[in-house]
């Protein structure tokens, strides 16, 4: 990801043929790089949640009109993964902005807020 002029990226290994074998089944697609790791994308700044924490390829919470990614992290102010409020990633949607399709949205109880911030990025 790209904010301003900074580039952020990190490298993950899985075995497929091609990343659109990857995501075409929408099966979610474990990966175990931690919050931390997601967080690094964004900066420091950028807030999320720190309950639930699914995270990989295909990711999508419980309720599925809430968080979703197609490569990244979703989080919840709760330890529950039903209507996460928080994701970090590309090919991101759901409530509360469903425009917001890449970079970070987060609502309610964040770690670097209490409100909402949305941090889009390229």
């Amino acid at each position: 990801m790209k904010i301003d002029q900074q580039i952020n990226f990190f490298v993950i290994n899985k075995f497929e043929s091609s990343l659109y074998s990857l995501i075409v089944d929408k099966n979610y697609r474990f990966t175990s790089l931690g919050r931390d790791t997601w967080k690094a994308l964004i900066g420091s700044q950028g807030p999320s949640q720190t309950g639930c924490n699914n995270e990989g390829f295909n990711v999508v919470a419980g309720d599925t009109s809430h968080a979703r990614v197609r490569i990244g992290i979703i989080a919840n102010d709760v330890h529950d993964c039903h209507q996460c409020d928080s994701r970090i990633g590309h090919g991101t949607g759901g409530k509360h902005d469903d425009t917001n399709t890449c970079g970070n949205e987060a609502r309610f109880f964040a770690d670097n807020f209490t409100v909402k911030r949305d941090l889009p990025v390229s």
